[in-house]
């Protein structure tokens, strides 16, 4: 049985963190999965938005499974685990729809990174923020370091990793790093993706494309994704690809 659940209503799919023995912590196989349903989603046009969500705990994610890493020797630890985790939070990032992370218990370490990821957070008035890793010998590995960066000031990102402090929800919310503190995380996140009802697909698409070349998330693939959107609709493309089909030289009509 998957410890990563998936749904999907009035458009808007979920994907839950379900390992709550473990605080939902991270193992290899729900990475495997939820990038898996990363791709799953992608490939739904019906899908609007997506909730990253998790299972009722103390915590929404206390990070990796120290258990799936702790023995794993250090090349391999870099090489697979490391980079392997790194590929799944980048493409929860890079996913073309919204996504909102319902912060519903603690984000430490690679659940941060996952909430991280997410377009928006909403949490809960009790849940706490950090990066515990040095903690137990080792550092962010997961864009803790280079995504959060971008998404908090430096001397609190200093704070967080190298004194090991948390960050409550009313800090987090001072900061601008949620957007709401909420009772009910899911059914905030739920209230703030039914207003993708009424906005334009393409028109969310092609923002959030936008965004992600402003603050450098994979931007040299947003600045090529946009110039390509651009080029297809033109009828130049049009002349191109019927003139390579028919074997005669193309007549472009520059539009």
């Amino acid at each position: 049985m998957s410890a990563v659940l998936f749904t999907v209503e009035n458009r808007i799919a979920t994907l839950t963190l379900d390992n709550p023995a473990k605080l939902n912590a991270l193992t290899p196989g729900m990475l495997g999965e939820l990038s898996r349903l990363c791709d799953v989603i992608e490939a739904d046009a019906s899908i609007l938005g997506v909730i990253l969500s998790a299972s009722p705990s103390r915590a929404f994610c206390a990070g990796a499974d120290i258990n799936a890493w702790s023995d794993v020797p250090p090349q391999e630890f870099a090489r697979h685990w490391v980079r392997g985790g790194h590929r799944v939070v980048d493409r929860l990032a890079r996913l073309s729809k919204p996504t909102i992370a319902a912060i519903n218990g603690h984000a430490f370490g690679g659940g941060l990174e996952l909430a991280a990821a997410c377009d928006i957070r909403v949490i809960a008035p009790a849940a706490t923020l950090a990066l515990p890793e040095a903690g137990v010998g080792i550092v962010p590995g997961w864009s803790g370091t280079q995504r959060l960066a971008r998404l908090l000031p430096e001397p609190v990102l200093r704070e967080v990793i190298l004194f090991g402090r948390r960050l409550s929800a009313e800090r987090a919310l001072a900061l601008g790093f949620v957007a709401e503190i909420a009772e009910e995380p899911l059914a905030a996140a739920r209230a703030i993706a039914g207003g993708l009802a009424n906005t334009s697909p393409c028109a969310v698409e092609v923002a959030k494309y936008m965004i992600n070349a402003a603050v450098g998330e994979d931007a040299a693939a947003m600045v090529e994704a946009l110039g390509s959107g651009m080029i297809a609709a033109t009828a130049d493309k049009q002349e191109g690809v019927a003139a390579f089909r028919a074997k005669r030289k193309p007549q472009f009509p520059g539009a």
